[in-house]
């Protein structure tokens, strides 16, 4: 397997000195099992328990004594207690009430024990029926692989390393476009990407998208609470990924007969499980910008290879000489709402964007992302500068001096001036740097 960027968070957090236990969240199929036990290589005592083991399950139904129990847990796993670093995996951990009770005295009574837990089902659980120990925990969220990853999965390794750095030659620019719009084609689930960087089989990797979403649709009835949620919520695994990079209106979404509440239940649901996020627009140039929950939200899925194949249209990016160009800019769209998500391992971590606040005006910036105190507006298109109608809008009513516009073309800088006057620096920024924006603003601007 190859190396995630999640990796080097983990040996951050391990060499804290006031470490709590770690749970890794992220939908079904993201790789936090595989990125442990890459992980626990680095241990000398690698303990991994499956709640869905019964036996294992009830290690932590039988005593409230942290020394016995550790000692159990040794025992099961076949493994001597002795010196050294040790890294206990709890995986499944929502199977048991009390593994997540217990959390709080490993933090407690015994910091020297590594403890991370995850689970497939933790997402749709977490709020209803478990509750972690608020304060005894810390969170990491696992998302889909970013382009420097599969970089790094398909041995292009020197251009991984000068594409976090943001330092890409102009000569090497078609070459990484085309690696990435490829990535674009696949998405970044780490079996997908696996399977390329191995076989280089475009197709073969077909029949993993259609096991991850049996697997999705198989989990509805444990996420949802009722039949009729059941049933929508697999209409939206069969019908929502149409929608993917869109504003949707929840009533009668996708042409159903589902009322907005009832919708909005079940997007709500599946949000919990982070297969999908509703992004609501702001209407603020500066900061605190907060979401206006009245207004039409987007629609991004976790993944885009698993909204190309679902939504049929895989020939159409793959035969693209622009993915600006292809399903009118929502895939473009999906892609970097993907990258920019996946930059964040904050659990809390949402993205935003910006529409207008003045009657009948259908003006609206793709994105905004904040950088320290500022919010900058990130636009997906490609073309002249005075076509940029909606970001000049932001631009006049902002009190920031630099915007962003994601293409297909080379890095450069543009300066601009608006109708009214203003003048503001745009940055032309490929799309592979996309998940970098942060290092790249650091670097050009401030």
């Amino acid at each position: 397997m190859f190396e995630r960027n999640a990796f080097y968070l983990l040996q951050k957090w391990a060499e804290k000195k006031k470490r709590k236990p770690l749970i890794l969240r992220g939908a079904r199929q993201v790789g936090k099992t595989t990125l442990v036990q890459s992980f626990s290589k680095l241990f000398d005592t690698y303990l991994y328990l499956n709640l869905e083991d019964e036996e294992a399950a009830a290690l932590f139904e039988t005593t409230r004594d942290m020394d016995v129990l550790l000692s159990s847990i040794y025992l099961y796993c076949r493994q001597p207690r002795v010196e050294g670093k040790t890294l206990l995996f709890i995986d499944e951990i929502q199977n048991s009430l009390k593994a997540v009770a217990k959390l709080r005295y490993f933090y407690e009574q015994v910091p020297f024990i590594h403890v991370i837990g995850a689970g497939s089902l933790l997402e749709s659980l977490i709020g209803t029926h478990i509750s972690f120990p608020v304060g005894r925990v810390e969170y990491m969220a696992i998302r889909p692989c970013m382009f420097n990853e599969f970089l790094g999965a398909v041995g292009e390794t020197e251009l991984e390393k000068a594409l976090c750095v943001t330092e890409i030659p102009e000569p090497m620019h078609a070459k990484t476009m085309d690696l990435f719009n490829r990535y674009t084609f696949i998405g970044g689930m780490p079996e997908v990407v696996a399977h390329y960087a191995e076989n280089r089989d475009l197709v073969a990797v077909n029949e993993i998208y259609e096991t991850l979403l049996s697997g999705y649709k198989d989990d509805v009835e444990k996420y949802s609470r009722s039949e009729v949620m059941t049933h929508i919520i697999r209409y939206i695994l069969e019908e929502g990924w149409t929608f993917a990079g869109r504003r949707i209106a929840l009533g009668g979404f996708a042409g159903s007969s589902y009322k907005a509440r009832e919708m909005g239940e079940a997007f709500r649901t599946l949000e919990k499980t982070m297969l999908l996020e509703l992004t609501y627009p702001t209407t603020h140039t500066n900061l605190p910008a907060y979401p206006d929950l009245k207004r039409s939200p987007k629609l991004f899925w976790l993944d885009t290879g698993l909204v190309n194949y679902s939504a049929g249209i895989q020939k159409e990016v793959f035969g693209a000489k622009d993915i600006i160009d292809v399903w009118k800019g929502a895939i473009a769209e999906q892609i970097v709402a993907q990258e920019l998500l996946a930059s964040d391992n904050r659990v809390s971590s949402k993205r935003n964007f910006w529409v207008r606040d003045k009657q009948g005006s259908d003006a609206e910036v793709d994105f905004v992302v904040q950088y320290d105190s500022k919010m900058i507006p990130v636009e997906v298109k490609s073309g002249h500068n005075s076509k940029l109608k909606s970001l000049h809008l932001f631009m006049d009513s902002s009190n920031q001096t630099t915007a962003i516009r994601i293409w297909s073309n080379p890095l450069s800088v543009d300066k601009v001036t608006t109708q009214q006057g203003k003048t503001f620096d745009l940055i032309n920024v490929p799309f592979y740097y996309s998940g970098f924006l942060e290092q790249l603003i650091t670097k050009m601007v401030y």
